[in-house]
């Protein structure tokens, strides 16, 4: 019983230990249903899945069954997020005890029985279920909005290296509070539509109705709910990244205050889109991106910086290969910062070239070209957004030499493969024409299967890596259990 006690105790009362069992989750998910995709029904592979695990798939049902498959993988990375918030910023231990225990029995319920409603027969007490975990989520959300409450006098600071004011107001748990608030409001942009199933209302995908010359004000919502909620799981993690790299000076003091501004005006323009003011709800979007993403370059260049500076301090006079050398020294602490502004090349610069031109490019193609172009948009920014967690992850867990290297720079280059393929086939339309698309579409597809495959193999490895190192008596884990409790004596 000791044996399991202590595991246990590892895995759901620890950062590290939570955060692994997340990956699991996420991993385990992603493979199985990962099978049920276009490619994987060409070859077959499709049919033999559903018919070994008793899948019940209805064909007139995919939308809802797509939202529950999203919603279930968007919890837990909304929960890793928040046991690195936790860990990292300073709060009373009963909230992160709370906010821990809540938000982990939510995403689980919620996976477990979403999934087991959507494509194991429509058992609706597991309905009931999958929506009580999203509520314990939601709740789990409000408490860390209280847990971070930046006006408390015991948070404030004096160091001058960081943004405060001058009364010591930390600008950095600020803007976390922003995030975590308008988080927690974007969610009710979705649940209030979601409440509104089976009373008039059916379940769609956004890229399904977007020519759509007429949506009701529920539709809109759900459009809102999406992309907001997308939008601020990236600046969550841009901020998590900067607390991790400690992120700080002069960049820090300009980054922080933006991050804030650009939080809350992003939001502000994502909810007009329901209100009178929805003609310039997506100027006032634009307005808000734009300071966020001037923050997250700000990290960028101070990272960059720092790596260039730590890694040639040695040399008198360093020419452009010894910076070159010194900034991918470290693909953990470089690739974070890199898949950011790979980031802009793949979803942002394209998101915010598609709205410009909508009218002049994309609204003349083919229906189902521009829906490529939106389904990709969204799916390559959330799997960056995962690409950044297993690097961080991948330092949380001390990894060192050329294992380092080797999980640092296959998670980096085989993401960007995958990612940059994604891209070129969005964008096909512009370059070339649909009778001559099909030998560059056969190759982009072998670079996407590529990419992705073996980053799930990488992500299968490591997780046999962790569940093998369980076992040992005096394993990885047991050194994590011990230092996580001595930073929390230390704190």
């Amino acid at each position: 019983m000791q044996f399991v006690k202590d595991r246990f105790n590892y895995l759901f009362n620890s950062t590290k230990g939570l955060i692994l069992v997340a990956i699991a989750m996420i991993g385990i998910v992603t493979a199985i249903w990962g099978m049920l995709s276009g490619p994987m029904a060409e070859m077959g592979v499709r049919e033999v899945v559903i018919k070994t695990l008793g899948m019940d798939i209805v064909q007139a049902e995919r939308e809802g069954r797509i939202i529950i498959l999203y919603h279930s993988l968007a919890m837990a990375i909304v929960a890793i997020e928040t046991y690195m918030v936790t860990g990292l910023l300073k709060m009373k231990s009963f909230f992160k005890t709370a906010i821990n225990a809540i938000i982990t029995v939510g995403y689980i319920l919620t996976m477990i029985f979403g999934m087991g409603f959507a494509y194991f027969g429509h058992n609706w007490a597991f309905h009931g279920i999958y929506i009580f975990g999203l509520s314990l989520i939601f709740f789990a959300g409000v408490l860390l909005v209280i847990a971070l409450w930046p006006w408390n006098p015991e948070y404030y600071i004096t160091d001058k290296d960081y943004a405060h004011t001058k009364s010591g107001f930390d600008l950095e748990r600020a803007a976390f509070f922003a995030t975590a608030v308008t988080t927690v409001l974007s969610a009710l942009f979705g649940a209030v539509p979601g409440s509104f199933f089976g009373n008039g209302f059916e379940a769609f995908l956004a890229e399904n109705i977007i020519r759509l010359p007429e949506k009701s004000t529920m539709e809109y919502s759900v459009i809102g709910h999406l992309h907001i909620m997308l939008a601020l799981i990236g600046i969550m993690i841009t901020l998590i990244i900067g607390r991790w790299l400690n992120f700080k000076g002069i960049l820090h003091k300009v980054s922080m205050p933006l991050m804030i501004l650009g939080t809350i005006v992003l939001n502000l323009g994502v909810w007009g889109v329901v209100t009178p003011l929805e003609p310039i709800a997506h100027m006032v979007i634009y307005v808000g991106a734009t300071p966020s993403m001037f923050a997250a370059l700000l990290l960028l260049i101070w990272d960059w910086d720092k790596l260039i500076k730590d890694g040639t301090s040695n040399i008198q006079k360093p020419n452009l290969g010894h910076k070159l050398s010194a900034l991918v020294r470290d693909p953990l602490k470089f690739g974070p910062t890199w898949q950011m502004l790979f980031m802009n090349f793949t979803t942002s610069g394209i998101g915010i070239f598609m709205a410009i031109r909508l009218e002049q490019i994309f609204r003349v193609w083919p229906a189902r070209e521009e829906r490529i172009e939106l389904t990709g948009h969204w799916h390559v920014l959330s799997a960056i957004i995962a690409t950044i967690i297993l690097l961080y992850y991948g330092d949380m867990n001390g990894f060192k030499g050329k294992l380092r290297q080797w999980y640092g720079w296959s998670i980096i280059i085989l993401s960007d493969i995958a990612f940059g393929a994604v891209t070129v086939f969005e964008m096909k339309r512009l370059f070339i024409t649909e009778a001559e698309q099909q030998p560059l579409v056969n190759g982009l597809m072998y670079a996407i299967d590529f990419g992705l495959g073996m980053l799930l193999v990488i992500l299968a490895i490591l997780l046999v890596y962790r569940l093998t190192d369980l076992f040992k008596n005096k394993g990885r884990w047991v050194e994590e259990l011990e230092h996580e409790l001595v930073q929390e004596v230390n704190k």
